[in-house]
C-alpha cells in the first residue's frame, strides 16, 4: 500500500539498524514521547533490532493514560446525572477511576455517547435541547484545535447546553520535568510527530540548548522511528544537542498557524496535574474567562476533587521512563486490559497495553503452571 509499506520495508529497517550499530560507541537512553509510537515500538520489536547500549524508555505521550484520576472521577459524577449526555472518545470509557468508570456508569443507564469528534457533541447540542451534553475534551495539543473550534462555534451559534470537561496537557513542559527530575536517565528525546504538525517545533529549541539534549520530531511508522533514533543517536556520538525534523513529509518548522490561533483564542496556560507524575506548572490548557460558560467543571459544580492512586500501580514510574511495565509485579497478573489497575494497561496508546499485546508471552512464560492457565 502506497504511503504505509515503504515505511514498513524490512530490508530498509535492517539496514537503518546496522547504521546505529555502526555509529553507536557509548551507551545512551533515549525516550520516544508519543504512545502511538512506543506502540509500533514494541509492536515491530524496533528495540530488539537495536544495540543493548541503547534503551528506549516510554514517556507520557498517551493522553488518555496521564487524564487525572480526578477528572476521570469527575466525568463519572457528570455522566451520572439524570439530565446529561455525555461524550467521549471511545478509549476513555475504560479509563479505571476512583470507584467506577463511565463504561460502568453506561452499563448502569447513563447516556453516554462515543463520538469521533467535538462537532457531533455540539451537533447532539442541537438536536437535544432539552439535554446538557458534554464533551470530555483530553488530549495534547493535536486535538485541541478542533476542541477549541466546538466551543468557539457553540458561542457564535449561542447553544447554551453544551459544555466540555477539559483535561488538555502540554508537551513541552511534561520533557522539562523529565529532564530536570534528579531521578532523570533520559539523553535524547523523539519527539511527537502530530504535535508538532499542529505546533511545529520551534518551541523545543531552548528545552535542547537548556538541558543539552538532543530532540528529533519523529514519525510513527516502523522506518520514521529507526530513523530518528539514528538521528538522535548521531547527535550524541558527535556531542550535538539540537532540534531535528526526521517527519518532514507532515511537520513544519512553525506548523499550522490557524489552528495555533483558535487554540490561543479560546484556551489559556494553566498549571495542569497529570495521572502519576503530578502538578506540572504551565502544562495545560483550560478556557479562558469570556468561554468560562462551557466549562462542565463549573457547569456542574465539580471543581473540587482529590483521590488516590492504586498502591499497586507503578504507571508513573513507567510515564516518567524511570521503570517499563514488565517490572510492575502487578502487570499481567492483578492488572490486566480487562481488569486495569491504571489508565496505561487499558489505554490503546498505553505503554503496559502494548506490551500485554505484543509482548505478554514473556510474563506467561515466568508465571506458575496454575497462574498461567
Amino acid at each position: 500500500m502506497k504511503y504505509l509499506s515503504e515505511y514498513r520495508d524490512p530490508q530498509l529497517a535492517r539496514r537503518l539498524a546496522r547504521e546505529i550499530r555502526r555509529i553507536t560507541t557509548k551507551p545512551h537512553v533515549l525516550m520516544e514521547v508519543c504512545g502511538g509510537q512506543t506502540h509500533a515500538i514494541v509492536k515491530f520489536g524496533i528495540d530488539e533490532l537495536l544495540p543493548q547500549t541503547i534503551e528506549l524508555v516510554h514517556g507520557p505521550g498517551c493522553p488518555v493514560c496521564v487524564t487525572p484520576l480526578e477528572l476521570i472521577d469527575k466525568a463519572v459524577e457528570i455522566a451520572s446525572k439524570e439530565n446529561v449526555i455525555f461524550c467521549s472518545f471511545g478509549d476513555m470509557l475504560r479509563v479505571p477511576g476512583s470507584h467506577k468508570d463511565l463504561f460502568s456508569v453506561k452499563a448502569q443507564g447513563g447516556d453516554i455517547r462515543i463520538v469521533y469528534s467535538p462537532l457531533d457533541a455540539l451537533r447532539l447540542a442541537g438536536e437535544n435541547p432539552r439535554k446538557e451534553i458534554v464533551f470530555f475534551a483530553v488530549g495534547f495539543e493535536t486535538t485541541a484545535p478542533a476542541n477549541a473550534m466546538a466551543v468557539y462555534q457553540a458561542k457564535q451559534r449561542d447553544v447554551p447546553n453544551f459544555s466540555i470537561l477539559v483535561s488538555h496537557v502540554l508537551v513541552p513542559p511534561a520533557m522539562e520535568a523529565i529532564l530536570s527530575s534528579p531521578h532523570n536517565r533520559v539523553q535524547g528525546f523523539l519527539a511527537a510527530g502530530h504535535v508538532c504538525t499542529v505546533m511545529g517545533y520551534t518551541e523545543y529549541a531552548p528545552i535542547a540548548r537548556k538541558y543539552n539534549v538532543p530532540i528529533v520530531v519523529t514519525g510513527f511508522e516502523p522506518l520514521d522511528i529507526l530513523q530518528g533514533i539514528y538521528m538522535c543517536v548521531k547527535q550524541l556520538e558527535e556531542g550535538r544537542a539540537q532540534v531535528e525534523n526526521q517527519y518532514a513529509r507532515a511537520v513544519r518548522r512553525k506548523g499550522n498557524e490557524h489552528a495555533q490561533e483558535i487554540i490561543k483564542k479560546v484556551f489559556c496556560i494553566v498549571h495542569r496535574k497529570w495521572r502519576g507524575v503530578g502538578e506540572i506548572p504551565q502544562s495545560g490548557l483550560g478556557l479562558r474567562e469570556e468561554y468560562r460558560e462551557f466549562d462542565a467543571e463549573k457547569r456542574f459544580g465539580v471543581t473540587l476533587c482529590t483521590a488516590e492512586e492504586s498502591p499497586e500501580c507503578i504507571s508513573g514510574l513507567i510515564l516518567q521512563g524511570i521503570k517499563k511495565p514488565p517490572e510492575c509485579s502487578a502487570f499481567g497478573r492483578t492488572c490486566t486490559p480487562e481488569r486495569p489497575l491504571g489508565a496505561t494497561m487499558v489505554s490503546s496508546e498505553g505503554a503496559c497495553a502494548a506490551y500485554y499485546r505484543y509482548r505478554n508471552h514473556q510474563v506467561q512464560q515466568e508465571l506458575p503452571a496454575h497462574e498461567s492457565r
